[in-house]
């Protein structure tokens, strides 16, 4: 991917980069308070703001719509400091370069359908605008990247991704799953792409976006987009995961910086040890494995000539409640468990089905 490095165009302020504001821009008093308080930390590189707000519910408040956009640019400039908003359709798009929003962000209801991309980035074609990704909703890393290799050829160059999580049906502790392997399958596939994360949404409460924050910082990710408004019990869409200013702040000063490769011999030698003994591991838990598909093979044709389906029910929730309590008698977690045992048993039935045929 022809990336141009995020520090080329986004004058980082603090290191990890900081973007931030309210989640919905409401009015021009509380823009412009918000921007004002968040602009004396002197931490924040851009302000964010919803003027569409794609909600679940009809009903709901939908933002106030392309007049915000004057009081969204109005923060920025009286500040000096760069605006980034939502756009969802080729229209959002003509109203933001028209107001000259710096930046726009796809959000994840927009990033999962390819044709609102492709309209967006063919609304955007022969403009420079750096432009912000969301993962779509649900962990489809494919689907993330293709959005951004369509802008990419519309002829942006100005471009990263923001991870904020996915959808889960139970919340728990978190409003959405982290996933944080989907963000490692990104930066793998497209290494030079910029990518920060959006710990409002995935937190989805406030006391809760710290803790998100240094987990994404220990993983490499490149800043933060955090939803901030001035008085966060009176926001008109999703209170409870907005940070007044000040403790935003608070919360980014709390972040520890740790380094990837740190020059310790003591360290070195032994986290190179712990990793000797977790390659021993490894190795025999694949030699497990390909004995376990050995057998899978051998039940295939049991159950072919006694013309037993190969998905049996009853079977199968057996072995996860065993196999369940097993992990927690071996103080393993039990999504852990499941997960595993629910990939091996996918593949087991995978090949009682292909020599079937």
């Amino acid at each position: 991917m022809q990336i141009e490095p995020i520090e080329a165009w986004l004058s980082p302020k603090s290191s990890p980069l900081l973007i931030a504001g309210p989640c919905s821009v409401e009015s021009e008093e509380q823009m412009m308070n918000t921007a004002d308080s968040l602009a004396k930390s002197g931490l924040v590189s851009a302000f964010r703001g919803g003027v569409w707000k794609p909600r679940t519910k009809p009903g709901s408040f939908e933002g106030i719509g392309a007049p915000a956009l004057k009081w969204l640019k109005q923060a920025g400039t009286k500040h000096q400091i760069p605006v980034i908003t939502e756009v969802a359709n080729a229209k959002h798009v003509e109203e933001a370069l028209k107001e000259e929003i710096d930046m726009l962000w796809i959000g994840a209801r927009t990033t999962v359908n390819p044709f609102y991309v492709q309209e967006i980035a063919d609304a955007l074609e022969g403009t420079d605008i750096p432009v912000f990704i969301k993962n779509p909703i649900h962990p489809e890393v494919k689907l993330w990247l293709g959005a951004i290799e369509r802008l990419q050829q519309a002829g942006l160059k100005k471009l990263a991704a923001i991870h904020r999580g996915f959808f889960a049906y139970q919340s728990q502790p978190f409003r959405n799953e982290p996933k944080w392997e989907v963000f490692f399958e990104l930066r793998r596939l497209a290494p030079d792409l910029p990518v920060i994360c959006d710990p409002s949404h995935i937190a989805g409460r406030s006391e809760l976006i710290g803790e998100v924050c240094q987990s994404a910082l220990d993983l490499g990710m490149d800043g933060f987009m955090i939803e901030s408004h001035i008085e966060p019990h009176k926001a008109l869409s999703d209170p409870l995961q907005q940070l007044r200013p000040y403790d935003l702040d608070l919360v980014y000063k709390a972040l520890e910086k740790r380094e990837e490769a740190i020059d310790d011999e003591r360290f070195i030698s032994k986290l190179e040890e712990l990793r000797r003994q977790i390659d021993q591991v490894d190795s025999s838990i694949l030699d497990l494995i390909a004995r376990r598909q050995d057998l899978a093979k051998a039940i295939g044709p049991v159950k072919y000539e006694n013309q037993a389906t190969i998905f049996q029910m009853r079977r199968w929730f057996k072995v996860l409640e065993n196999r369940k309590q097993k992990g927690l008698s071996l103080d393993l977690e039990e999504e852990l468990v499941h997960e595993l045992f629910q990939l091996l048993h996918k593949y087991s039935i995978d090949t009682q089905i292909k020599n079937h045929h």
